[in-house]
C-alpha cells in the first residue's frame, strides 16, 4: 500500500516532492519523466521503494502538431501509470504539477485513486486547472485551491535564517534551467560587483554553465558559477541579496531564509504566473519585481544601493510558517488511512453482512 508522488520537470516542482516526502511514513513511490530533472534528482534516491520515469515531454513551445502528438503520448503513458498504481496498491496520488505529472494524475482519475494536487503558483497552472474538478483536494500557499497551506519547504531554509545587514555577496539565479537574459545581465554587472567587493554566486543553468565560466574568466572576475546543485540552501544562506526568476519554490525558499530579492519573471511562463508570484511580495514592499523589458543596469544598481536589507530580511520570514510540508504529509497519510478503513469495512460487509446491518439498525 503506497503513497505515490508525481510531477517535476523543473527543480521548483521537485523541491516540493523533496520537502513533503521527508514527513510521509510508509511506502512511497515516485513517477516522473525521462525528460527534465526528474532522473537527476531521484534516480539514486533510496527514500522511494520504487521509481518510474515515463516518456513524456512538455507541450509548451510546440506547434499544433507537436502538441497533439505529445498529448497522445501522455495518454499512452497514463495507461502505464495506471498499471503502476495497481502494482503498488496506491492509496493516494500526490501531484506537484509540471508536465511529468500528467500520466500518473490521469491514471489516478481512471483508476479512481484519490488525487491530491499542489498548486505552487499564485495563478493556477494549465494542468492543475484540468485536474482540479477531479481532485479530492487542491493545496496551495495562495488562495486558489481548496486548502490554503504554507509553501512546503525544507526545514534547512528556516533553520539557517539570518538577518542581512550588509551586501557582501549576491546570488544570480535563473533556476536549474538557467536564463540567458539573467546570465547576460550578471556579466554586465560583474565589474560593478567586483568594484564594490561583492562576491558573486551565479546559477547559470546546466546548458550554459561552461559558457558563463569562460565569460567571467575573460572579464578577469572571480565568480562561483554552477549549473545545478542539490545544496542550493548553502549558497542561499551565504547570499545577502538575489537577482532571480520567480518560480514559486525558489521564492518561498528565499522568504524563509530572509533573502531580499529583485525578481525578474520569466516572460513566457504559463499565464504569467512568475510575475504574480513576485507581485505577491512586491505588494507588501518585501521584494522588487521588474519585467525584462524594464531592466537596465542603472535600475538594478539603484535598487542595490538603496535597499534596506535589514528591514526586508527581518520581515520576510513572517510570511511563512515552518510546518507546511508536515501539514501536507499529514493530509496524504490521512487519505491513505481512510482508504484502509473503507477497505476493512468492505471486507467486514462481505464476511459478516448480518453483523453490519445490525450495527446500522442500532
Amino acid at each position: 500500500m503506497s503513497i505515490v508522488f508525481t510531477g517535476g520537470g523543473t527543480g521548483g516542482h521537485l523541491a516540493i516532492v523533496d520537502s513533503v516526502k521527508e514527513y510521509v511514513k510508509g511506502d512511497k513511490v515516485y513517477i516522473g519523466s525521462t525528460s527534465g530533472l526528474d532522473t537527476t534528482w531521484y534516480k539514486d534516491d533510496n527514500s522511494f521503494s520504487a521509481k518510474y520515469f515515463l516518456e513524456t515531454k512538455s507541450v509548451v513551445d510546440k506547434g499544433k502538431v507537436g502538441k497533439v502528438l505529445m498529448l497522445l503520448k501522455i495518454f499512452k503513458e497514463a495507461f502505464k501509470a495506471k498499471k503502476i498504481l495497481k502494482k503498488h496498491n496506491a492509496k493516494v496520488v500526490f501531484s506537484v504539477g509540471g508536465f511529468s505529472a500528467a500520466p500518473a494524475a490521469f491514471a489516478a482519475i481512471m483508476s479512481r485513486t484519490p488525487l491530491i494536487i499542489h498548486e505552487q503558483n499564485a495563478y493556477i497552472g494549465n494542468l492543475n486547472r484540468i485536474l482540479k474538478p477531479f481532485a479530492k483536494e487542491v493545496i496551495s500557499p495562495y488562495n486558489n485551491g481548496t486548502i490554503q497551506i504554507d509553501a512546503p519547504i525544507k526545514q534547512i531554509f528556516i533553520d539557517t535564517y539570518h538577518t542581512r545587514e550588509e551586501l557582501k555577496s549576491i546570488l544570480i539565479s535563473g533556476g536549474s534551467q538557467g536564463s540567458v537574459f539573467l546570465n547576460n545581465l550578471a556579466l554586465k554587472l560583474a565589474p560593478y560587483f567586483q568594484e564594490k567587493g561583492i562576491k558573486i554566486y551565479h546559477q547559470a543553468g546546466i546548458k550554459n554553465e561552461k559558457e558563463v565560466i569562460e565569460a567571467y574568466k575573460k572579464l578577469g572576475i572571480k565568480a562561483e558559477v554552477f549549473g545545478f546543485t542539490k545544496e542550493l540552501d548553502k549558497i542561499i544562506n551565504q547570499a545577502d541579496f538575489a537577482i532571480a526568476r520567480a518560480g514559486s519554490s525558489t521564492l518561498w525558499e528565499f522568504v524563509a531564509n530572509g533573502l531580499p530579492t529583485l525578481f525578474i519573471p520569466y516572460p513566457y511562463a504559463a499565464n504569467d504566473h512568475q510575475y504574480y508570484n513576485a507581485k505577491y511580495l512586491a505588494d507588501k514592499n518585501l521584494a522588487y519585481v521588474l519585467r525584462e523589458s524594464e531592466i537596465t543596469e542603472d535600475k538594478v544598481i539603484d535598487i542595490i544601493e538603496n535597499i534596506n536589507l535589514k528591514e526586508i530580511s527581518t520581515k520576510l520570514p513572517t510570511l511563512i510558517k515552518p510546518d507546511g510540508a508536515k501539514e501536507i504529509a499529514k493530509i496524504l497519510m490521512n487519505f491513505s488511512n481512510l482508504w484502509l478503513v473503507i477497505c476493512d469495512l468492505f471486507l467486514e460487509v462481505r464476511l459478516k453482512p448480518n453483523a453490519i446491518s445490525l450495527s446500522f439498525k442500532i
